[in-house]
C-alpha cells in the first residue's frame, strides 16, 4: 500500500506489487494505474510511504483498494510521520522514500523510489505477510511453503 500527500490532502492506494531494484542505492519500484483516483496526487508527490502489510491488516488493504472510499476518514487508523507523510502505523513495516523517476507505461505510471527511512514493527514476529494473487488475498506462512519432492 502506498500513501502520499502532494499538498492537497492524503491519498492511499493498494498496489499489487512493489519490488526492489537496487541495494545500493536502495531503490524500489511500483506501478500505478492512471485510472486510480490517487494517481494524480502520487505522481505530483515528492515522497511516498510504502507499507508492507500483514494478514491482520487486510481491512486497510481493502480500504485503500476500494474505489471512492474515504481512506482517511477514520483518524484512528492513520497518522503522519515527523516528515509529514501520511502513514498507517499498524503496518508491519514501512519505507519512506523520495520519488526519483516516473515512466509512462501504457495506462500506468512506473514510479521509482529511493528509500530514505524504514521501520519494522516489533509485533511482526509470528505474523504472516499479506499478498494479493490471482484476484484474491492470501497470507504467507508455513502452509504456503513449497518443498522440492
Amino acid at each position: 500500500m502506498i500513501t502520499a500527500d502532494a499538498g492537497d490532502g492524503p491519498v492511499g492506494i493498494t498496489v499489487t506489487s512493489v519490488f526492489s531494484v537496487s541495494a545500493e542505492p536502495p531503490l524500489l519500484v511500483f506501478s500505478l494505474s492512471d485510472q486510480a483516483s490517487s494517481a494524480p496526487t502520487i505522481r505530483r508527490a515528492d515522497t511516498v510511504v510504502v507499507h508492507l502489510l500483514g494478514a491482520e491488516q487486510l481491512p486497510i488493504a481493502i480500504l485503500c483498494a476500494t474505489s471512492g472510499a474515504d481512506r482517511f476518514a477514520d483518524t484512528s487508523l492513520w497518522g503522519r510521520l515527523a516528515t509529514g507523510e501520511p502513514h498507517f502505523p499498524s503496518a508491519h513495516a514501512w519505507i519512506r522514500g523520495r520519488i526519483i523517476n516516473r515512466m509512462t507505461a501504457g495506462s500506468s505510471t512506473i514510479i521509482a523510489v529511493h528509500a530514505l527511512e524504514s521501520n519494522v514493527s516489533s509485533i511482526t514476529s509470528g505474523s504472516d505477510p499479506l499478498v494479493y494473487h490471482n484476484r484474491t488475498w492470501h497470507s504467507l506462512g508455513e502452509h504456503s511453503t513449497l518443498r522440492p519432492a
